[in-house]
């Protein structure tokens, strides 16, 4: 039989020791691969499965175990190349139980295969309704019961009969969630790790023509001095830069662990293959002539990292400029590029191959020193989310740097950076454009979006390289400044003044700078700094020294440090116009925690003191929790969506919008008409994304289906005002008398809310309603939807907010306020969902016309702290429901001691799989 399971059921891990595997369900064809998994096992590893010996499987109990249903009888395994190494299943025994059980090949026991096959099968099992699995274990297997144990599901157990019974709730607990954070976290650390700390290292390609890229890397291994054995691979020659080549890999007498390709595209994969009968651990792949050149390199490219993971290889590539470590005990350095800068407490990732080369220029001209550095290319496997997690436990690198062109997994992306900027900070330069070949998709959210995104995690996001190297160099030799405030030292009043304006655009609060003159030398600048450091009134302070001459530039330099010791106050300088890490400004003969970055100009300087202030004030705050909410009923929710995706069909067959809308429910009671449910126009105004110009839906999965959301957002206790659809001016006049005077009579749709003239105010009387009903009707047709909505009795901010299902980032959260010229000027914010307390207040404090919600400019102050109970709510039925694409909240209206919610309209959609980076660990 073919295989009958979601796609998404199959996926590559890395295991606990950093190497790979892939997990798929059983298959019938598996017969073969089955009985040689069992050939392999141990007396005892069957004896604990089966409960007595079992010398072979019969041709019945092979049948049994590789044909299951994939609902009631689901088994996953892993393999390695082109064997079975572990196998899991479970059977139903109950509408909500599985008996579940497992067997893991005795070699690759300890690497964690169980646990992540644990994982997915919850994951499958939770797809099947199954809630509870049970597994009965002999007392003996203590390593089966660890497993079950230590998975973070709520566990109880009893003995009876000689066994012991387990047994799993397999509802998700935080405990559940920080068990797979932390295993993924290890295993990817551990994976990059085994990369950048190998014994011994094969360039694969190093022939001896002068200027080829595998001699290049040859040569540049030799000339860095690596600590391992060096095996140039070159069929034909015996020798290659002086050493010893060998025909191919498996000729090589000793071990290898990380081998360097550079060979032609087309004779990449062959060498992989190679590469993994050898044992070894990694590949740095080089070659050119694959995503980058189009569709047919793009699936050379997926082969090439399907087979490297299948085989349990780590690929970081292709078309990559190479790995580097600067750790004295390793001294790797298998990249294209001769200059490697020194000894450094930075960790650097550059997505672009083109660019490594010039960027380690930069970073060895400006004397910053690196821990490590990746350049990940076409970023086929390795991409910047590994090396996060890497960095996240390497001593040696207390700063990371990332020049990233596209993101392969953006929602782990923030996750990852939410928590590790908490211990070191992430400093990324993202360029505008994907470049063809990457495997990420383009991000659909603006620009502006992602920078918030960026920042609700504690990432720094500058504009250009620059920068990047400018924020880079100041964390990793200054701490951080406790706020904002600015002191200036300077020799001249021209550079004081830039110093001072700059400042003021950046954000910071510059003091009046001491201008000590051109003739000003070291004690006068020594006194000058220490008054500044030790006054309450400054957080941090940039030095400005232009020599005149002749000038004491060493007595100086020695100065500022001598002074600057200690303070725990970042100091910066503009030191003679030197870009980096000035000779005279380091502590000892490399730059060290202390010294004292330079930068060319004082605007450059301020600017990078910029962004280091905002990331110390983010540290500053509680990462804080979404809150517990009361009148809240998910179940409910699902309930309801899940009844509206179920009519999708029928509405397509009853003819698109208008079958949709007849045939759907959860229309509002006072809502007589077609205020329930319809499939979307393919060109309507909805079709852009929010109403209020945000990210749009994503396409995959069925659907869309258009509802009225008054019932959906009752369930997080979020109450829609009812505005009745009227078809005449006499049902208007009804309508207005059944919600109370004065009411509003107003255009809908969410074109209407972008347009002045669709409503009109105030109406206090049949006549007026009646009036404005004829007005409207005339101007805009009879058959325009026109609704009565009671009018709120107070002075009040109209605001939006919206949620969409990113592709990339998943739920997004969006709040502006609602008025034209806020819409024309697309003044949002945007945060990651769900909310926390602290993410809905800076949401709504991150747009520009935020003060008219806090009683600046002649307005009233309004029920902000409603207003951020409403974005918290939001946020959470966005967490919970994948199935929402979108939902415009459309308008608003935030009182003094009230929000009102005018309307409310939803996108739903069936979503093609689970969310990225939610579920069981897999590489993405």
């Amino acid at each position: 039989m073919d295989a009958q399971y979601p796609a998404h059921w199959e996926a590559d891990v890395v295991l606990a020791d950093g190497g790979t595997a892939h997990v798929r369900p059983i298959r019938p064809a598996d017969a073969d691969r089955l009985l040689a998994f069992y050939s392999r096992l141990s007396d005892e590893s069957i004896y604990f499965r089966f409960f007595g010996p079992r010398p072979k499987l019969s041709d019945k109990e092979v049948a049994w175990f590789t044909n299951v249903d994939y609902t009631n009888r689901v088994a996953l395994i892993a393999t390695i190349g082109m064997e079975m190494v572990a196998v899991i299943r479970y059977d139903r025994v109950s509408a909500t139980e599985g008996e579940v059980a497992f067997l893991v090949e005795d070699a690759h026991q300890g690497r964690g295969v169980a646990s992540v096959l644990l994982e997915h099968l919850a994951a499958t099992a939770h797809e099947n309704g199954i809630e509870t699995f049970i597994a009965d274990v002999l007392p003996a297997n203590m390593k089966m019961m660890g497993v079950l144990r230590q998975a973070g599901y709520t566990a109880q157990s009893r003995f009876a009969d000689g066994v012991v019974r387990m047994t799993l709730d397999l509802a998700p607990t935080e405990t559940s969630a920080e068990v797979t954070a932390a295993r993924e976290h290890r295993a990817e650390a551990r994976s990059i790790e085994r990369l950048l700390t190998p014994g011994s290292v094969a360039v694969i390609g190093a022939s001896r023509e002068p200027g080829g890229v595998g001699q290049t890397v040859l040569r540049n291994l030799l000339a860095a001095d690596f600590t391992g054995p060096v095996y140039p691979v070159h069929r034909e020659v015996r020798a290659v830069a002086g050493v010893r080549a060998y025909p191919s890999v498996d000729a090589i007498d000793g071990e290898v662990d990380l081998a360097v390709v550079a060979v032609p595209a087309e004779s990449v994969l062959d060498v992989v293959k190679e590469c993994a009968e050898k044992g070894v651990h990694g590949l740095v792949v080089v070659s050119s002539g694959f995503g980058e050149t189009g569709a047919g390199g793009r699936a050379r490219q997926d082969e090439l990292a399907s087979i490297a993971r299948s085989y349990g290889l780590r690929v970081v590539g292709p078309n990559c400029l190479g790995i580097a470590n600067t750790d004295p005990a390793t001294r790797l350095n298998a990249t294209l590029a001769a200059t490697l800068p020194g000894r450094g407490r930075v960790g650097f990732f550059s997505q672009s191959g083109a660019l490594g080369t010039a960027l380690l220029q930069r970073v060895a001209q400006r004397g910053m020193g690196i821990s490590s550095f990746v350049s990940a290319g076409n970023r086929a496997d390795v991409s910047g989310n590994d090396l996060l997690q890497y960095w996240e436990e390497d001593e040696a690198s207390e700063v990371i740097l990332l020049y990233l062109e596209s993101l392969g997994n953006p929602r782990k992306f923030t996750r990852l950076a939410r928590r590790i900027a908490r211990r070191k900070p992430i400093v990324a330069v993202k360029s505008g454009g994907t470049p063809v070949g990457h495997s990420a998709r383009a991000l659909r959210l603006p620009d502006s979006a992602i920078s918030s995104l960026f920042a609700q995690a504690g990432l720094i996001r500058v504009d250009d390289l620059i920068q990047l190297f400018d924020v880079g160099q100041l964390l990793a030799h200054q701490p951080l400044p406790a706020g904002p405030r600015v002191g200036l030292v300077t020799n001249s009043d021209a550079m004081g003044l830039l110093a001072v304006h700059a400042s003021a655009d950046a954000g910071l609060e510059p003091r009046p700078p001491v201008n000590l003159g051109a003739s000003a030398g070291p004690s006068e600048f020594g006194t000058a700094l220490a008054d500044v450091l030790a006054s309450g009134e400054v957080d941090a302070a940039v030095v400005i020294y232009m020599p005149p001459i002749p000038g004491d530039t060493a007595g100086v330099a020695a100065e500022l440090l001598k002074v600057s010791q200690d303070t725990g106050k970042p100091v910066l300088a503009t030191f003679e116009g030197h870009l980096g890490m000035h000779p005279d400004l380091r502590v000892g003969r490399t730059p060290a925690r202390g010294s004292i970055p330079s930068y060319a100009a004082p605007e450059e300087a301020v600017r990078a003191l910029a962004h280091v202030v905002r990331y110390s004030a983010w540290l500053a705050h509680p990462a804080g929790t979404p809150p517990e909410l009361p009148d809240l009923n998910p179940e409910a929710a699902h309930a309801l969506v899940t009844h509206h995706l179920d009519l999708l069909p029928a509405a397509s067959e009853t003819g698109g919008a208008e079958g949709a809308a007849a045939s759907a429910i959860g229309a509002s009671e006072v809502d007589g008409s077609a205020a329930g449910a319809r499939a979307p126009e393919a060109d309507g105004p909805e079709a852009g994304g929010f109403a209020s110009g945000g990210p749009p839906a994503q396409e995959a999965g069925a659907g869309p289906v258009e509802i009225d959301a008054t019932e959906l957002l009752a369930c997080y206790g979020i109450t829609v005002w009812p505005a009745p659809i009227v078809r005449s001016p006499d049902e208007a006049a009804e309508a207005a008398e059944l919600l109370g005077w004065p009411v509003v009579v107003k255009v809908t749709g969410a074109e209407a809310a972008r347009r002045a003239g669709t409503v009109r105010l105030g109406l206090g009387g049949p006549a007026t309603v009646r009036a404005a009903y004829t007005e409207l009707a005339g101007q805009y047709g009879d058959d325009v939807g026109l609704a009565v909505q009671r009018m709120v009795p107070q002075p009040a901010v109209p605001t939006v907010v919206g949620v969409a299902e990113d592709p990339a980032f998943g739920p997004v959260v969006s709040f502006g306020l609602g008025d034209v010229t806020a819409r024309l000027l697309e003044d949002e914010g945007f945060r990651l969902a769900p909310l926390t307390a602290e993410d809905a207040a800076g949401l709504i404090r991150s747009v520009r016309a935020a003060p008219l919600l806090f009683g600046e400019y002649g307005y009233p102050p309004v029920a902000v702290e409603a207003l951020e109970d409403l974005l918290v709510r939001v946020g959470r039925l966005a967490h919970d429901l994948p199935e929402v694409a979108r939902l415009d909240l459309d308008q608003v209206l935030v009182g003094e001691s009230e929000v009102i919610v005018l309307g409310a309209r939803a996108v739903l959609k069936t979503p093609p799989g689970p969310r990225q980076d939610g579920g069981p660990r897999r590489l993405t």
